[in-house]
């Protein structure tokens, strides 16, 4: 009983906190993307240093750091950048399909195969995803809603990584080893893919709005969400995230003024109404093998 109310709590505030993300990084534009993130992660990896010293972290959780830090610089360094190029509603509800590229591994791979139920979540949020494609394709947009996709993909092998290590996973030396890699990743990639000149450097003010990703989205929701897997699937908590681009469209709208168009918002309904239908059953399940 404690245990699933530690699990819901954190995986409650978790997806809270990480609601925030698309709101500070739109108010650190025009920062470079890749720099954005790589300022992220690399604030939050010193801010989790002091509280993961002394844990004693296995060699396979040191190589897992490894791996789930260019996962974080590929999921970082695509969603932000995907800001920019579609709505603050698209993006967070694309990269938000990590559940549901879980749940397509698991039926492909035929492990915890997906049950009836969850394949027409699959086809529900798979409507939703052209309903906001649709929606983008007068606008240009269509790059940018790629880009949230690459990131959710991203994010979906962070999660099945993490879930893996079993008995070895530690929340805070998983997430402070991951963070780290990440920004140094995302630090190579600058120097591959930007162009000659210097990338777009944050104001002070756009510094400030990256911090405050670092401390709230990335070392409180990323953190309690890591920390949740040692007790629920990746699907489980994936399924929590589902409620991102709700709050994430919420705040937009009030703070940024940003309304998204009626198909994008539509196409984001179903989107979400999918993940849940995909979800509700594996979380059923989960909850009564609990008691």
């Amino acid at each position: 009983m404690l245990d699933r109310r530690r699990t819901a709590i954190e995986l409650a505030l978790g997806a809270v906190a990480i609601s925030f993300a698309a709101i500070f990084f739109r108010l650190a534009e025009p920062t470079d993307p890749l720099l954005a993130s790589a300022l992220r992660l690399g604030i939050a990896a010193l801010c989790l240093w002091p509280l993961a010293r002394g844990r004693t972290a296995t060699p396979r959780l040191k190589r897992a750091g490894v791996i789930a830090g260019l996962l974080y610089a590929i999921h970082f360094g695509t969603w932000v950048a995907s800001l920019s190029r579609t709505s603050v509603a698209a993006s967070v509800t694309l990269v938000t399909a990590t559940p549901l590229l879980l749940v397509v591994v698991a039926f492909a791979t035929g492990k915890d195969r997906p049950r009836p139920i969850q394949l027409a979540g699959i086809a529900v949020a798979c409507v939703g995803v052209l309903l906001i494609g649709g929606g983008d394709l007068g606008e240009g947009q269509l790059f940018g809603d790629a880009l949230a996709l690459i990131g959710a993909a991203a994010m979906a092998g962070y999660l099945w990584l993490a879930r893996s290590l079993g008995a070895d996973l530690d929340s805070l030396a998983l997430s402070v080893r991951a963070a780290g890699w990440g920004a140094f990743f995302l630090g190579i990639a600058m120097l591959l893919v930007v162009p000659l000149g210097s990338p777009v450097l944050p104001t002070g003010e756009g510094f400030g709005w990256i911090v405050l990703a670092a401390v709230i989205p990335q070392v409180l929701g990323h953190t309690l969400l890591t920390s949740a897997l040692g007790r629920a699937t990746p699907s489980e908590v994936g399924l929590a995230t589902a409620a991102e681009p709700v709050l994430s469209t919420l705040f937009a709208w009030l703070w940024l003024a940003e309304l998204p168009t009626e198909w994008v918002l539509v196409g984001c309904v179903v989107a979400l109404l999918g993940v849940v239908l995909g979800m509700t059953r594996r979380a059923e399940t989960s909850a009564n093998a609990a008691y």
